[in-house]
C-alpha cells in the first residue's frame, strides 16, 4: 500500500531528520510511529502527503510514485487530522465536513447524505450539530469533527499526527476507543504518530519505534513488549520484566454484566493462561472472556490490561519524552 524505498529527508543545513528509511505500510492496517520529540515521526507522516519533499529515496502508493501523482489527486485521497483541529470558524460543521467532496464535484444531496452518516458514525447527533459552528462544540466533538472531515471524501488513506494529545485524559481515552471502533467499520489505511507508548499499544497493528531518524523496530503490540530490540526500546516502553513474571490474571480480570455480554465476546482465554497468550489476542481482540473449568468467570479487556502495564509498581516508566 504505502512503501518507503531508502527515504531521506535532510534541511539545508545538512540535518538528517529522517535517514534511509524502508517501511512497507499494509492496505487496511492501524500503522503507529512513536518515539521521543525530533526522531522524525512527523517528518516520516508528512512525507507520504508530499507536505514535506523527500530528499533521497522514493515513496510510492499502491505501486506508484508520489511523484508521479497529481498532487490535488494525491491528497484527495489521503485523509488528514492534525493535533490543532483546524476547522473553518466561519463554516457550520456540515460545511467544515463538505470541503474536500465540494472540491471533487459531489451533489448536493451525496454531500448532504455523507455528512449525515459521518456524524453518527461518531455519535453526534446530525440535526443537532451540523449547522453548529466549531466554537459552539467541545475540544472532544471539535476532533471528532476533524476526523470525520478527513473520511469525508471516502479516501484510502488517513494521516493522524498526535490527534489527541491536547485533549483531557477522559476524552482523550474516549477518542481513542472511538477510533478503534471506527477502524474495524472503515477499514482504512491510518498512519498514526504518536509520543504515547499506552495509546500506540491500544491502537496499533504494528508500532514503529523511532530515534535519531531511523527505525529501531517494528512489530506487533505483543511483539514489542515481549522482545524489545534493545535497551532503548525497553527503557521507552517502560515494561520490565517482572511484571511480566509477576503477573496474576486477578490483576485485570472484570465482572461480566449478564448474559447477554457473555454472546458479545470477542474471544476466549484460559484462567492460567501466561501474560503473552493474552497480550497476543488483546493486540487483535477489545474483550476477551476468562473461562476456568468451562465457565465464562469475568472479562479482560485492552483497557484493562493497559492499566495494568501502566501501574508504577510494576515498573512501567514515563514514555512522554
Amino acid at each position: 500500500m504505502i512503501t518507503f524505498d531508502n527515504v531521506t529527508k535532510k534541511y539545508g543545513n545538512e540535518q538528517i531528520a529522517v535517514n534511509a528509511i524502508n517501511l512497507e505500510i499494509k492496505k487496511g492496517e492501524f500503522f503507529v510511529i512513536i518515539g521521543p520529540s525530533g526522531c522524525g515521526k512527523t517528518t516520516l507522516l508528512k512525507m507520504i502527503n508530499r507536505l514535506i519533499h523527500l530528499t533521497d529515496g522514493t515513496i510510492w502508493i499502491n505501486g506508484k510514485r508520489i511523484s508521479d501523482y497529481n498532487i490535488h489527486e494525491l491528497r484527495w485521497n489521503i485523509g488528514y487530522v492534525l493535533q490543532q483541529i483546524a476547522l473553518f470558524p466561519h463554516m457550520t460543521i456540515e460545511e467544515n465536513i463538505a470541503v474536500v467532496p465540494e472540491m471533487k464535484k459531489w451533489s448536493k444531496s451525496q454531500i448532504q447524505q455523507r455528512v449525515r452518516e459521518l456524524l453518527d458514525m461518531v455519535g453526534l447527533e446530525p440535526d443537532k450539530y451540523s449547522q453548529r459552528k466549531p466554537k459552539e462544540l467541545s475540544g472532544g466533538e471539535q476532533q471528532r469533527v476533524g476526523v470525520v472531515r478527513a473520511l469525508a471524501a471516502d479516501p484510502e488513506i488517513i494521516l493522524m499526527d498526535e490527534p489527541f494529545s491536547a485533549l483531557d485524559p477522559i476524552s482523550r481515552a474516549k477518542l481513542q476507543d472511538d477510533l478503534h471502533e471506527l477502524q474495524r467499520t472503515i477499514q482504512k489505511t491510518i498512519v498514526f504518530v504518536s509520543h504515547d507508548m499506552q495509546e500506540a499499544l491500544k491502537l496499533g497493528d504494528r508500532i514503529c519505534v523511532m530515534k535519531d531518524g531511523e527505525i529501531v523496530q517494528i512489530g506487533t503490540p505483543h511483539d514489542i513488549i515481549q522482545n524489545p530490540a534493545n535497551d532503548f526500546v525497553e527503557e521507552f516502553i517502560g515494561v520490565k520484566e517482572h511484571a511480566i513474571n509477576t503477573f496474576h490474571i486477578q490483576a485485570i480480570i472484570e465482572p461480566i454484566a449478564d448474559e447477554d455480554n457473555r454472546k458479545n465476546l470477542d474471544a476466549t482465554i484460559a484462567s492460567n493462561d501466561p501474560l503473552h497468550t493474552i497480550l497476543e489476542k488483546l493486540a487483535h481482540y477489545e474483550c476477551l472472556g476468562v473461562e476456568d473449568s468451562g465457565k465464562i468467570i469475568g472479562v479482560v479487556t485492552r483497557a484493562s490490561m493497559l492499566q495494568y502495564l501502566a501501574n508504577d509498581s510494576l515498573g512501567r516508566g514515563n514514555v512522554n519524552g
